[in-house]
C-alpha cells in the first residue's frame, strides 16, 4: 500500500480516497454522511469503511455524528491533509442585541435543544468576534437570518459562556420563510 505525504500526517492511498469521498459528499449535503454512502463511492464494503473511518477519527480528520440522522464529517484537519485550500468562507449571520447590530461578531453554530418542549425551547450560540460578550441575563437577542434557510431566532438571554463564547437563550420566536 503506497502513502502519500501530507502535513503531519500520513495517509495510505486508501484512507484518501475515503476522506476524498467524504469530503465531496459532506460539500454536496452540508449533512453527516452516511458509512455505505462512502463506501459505495469507493467501491469498498461498509465494514471496511468504518474500520478506516476509526483510524481517521484518531488522527482528529473526521468526526463522527451518532443518531439516525448521524454519520462522518470531515474535520478541519481532513481538508489541510488532503491540501484542499478553497473550503469557502464562512457566511456571516448578523448577531443584534437590544436591537443593535453587534458589529464584529457572527454566528458560528445554533444548536437548538428542547424542541419537544416549546415552553422550554432554548438555542445554544456558538460566537465568533465577540470577547467578554455585552451580554446580560434577559437581555433580548435576535441572530439569523442564516444563509440557507434564512432562519431568524428571537430570544432573551438566559446565560454567556465566555470561555466558549457560547450565548444561551430561551427562543421567543424562530421564523425562516416557506421552502419553494
Amino acid at each position: 500500500m503506497s502513502s502519500q505525504r501530507h502535513p503531519g500526517i500520513d495517509l495510505t492511498t486508501s484512507q484518501q480516497r475515503i476522506l476524498r469521498e467524504l469530503v465531496t459528499r459532506y460539500r454536496e449535503s452540508d449533512a453527516p454522511v452516511k458509512g455505505e454512502t462512502v463506501a459505495a463511492g469507493v467501491d469498498r464494503n461498509p465494514g471496511t469503511i468504518r474500520n478506516q473511518m476509526q483510524s481517521l477519527k484518531a488522527l482528529q480528520l473526521v468526526e463522527g455524528i451518532p443518531g439516525p440522522q448521524g454519520g462522518y464529517k470531515p474535520t478541519a484537519a481532513a481538508y489541510d491533509a488532503l491540501s484542499i485550500q478553497d473550503v469557502g468562507e464562512p457566511a456571516t449571520v448578523a448577531l443584534s442585541h437590544d436591537g443593535e447590530r453587534v458589529e464584529g461578531a457572527t454566528v458560528a453554530e445554533i444548536s437548538l435543544t428542547s424542541v419537544l418542549h416549546p415552553e422550554n425551547c432554548r438555542a445554544e450560540v456558538q460566537l465568533r468576534g465577540v470577547a467578554g460578550g455585552p451580554f446580560d441575563e434577559g437581555d433580548a437577542v435576535s441572530v439569523g437570518p442564516t444563509p440557507c434557510r434564512d432562519l431568524r431566532i428571537e430570544g432573551v438571554v438566559e446565560g454567556f459562556d465566555n470561555l466558549n463564547g457560547t450565548l444561551v437563550l430561551t427562543v421567543e420566536s424562530m421564523t425562516a420563510p416557506a421552502a419553494d
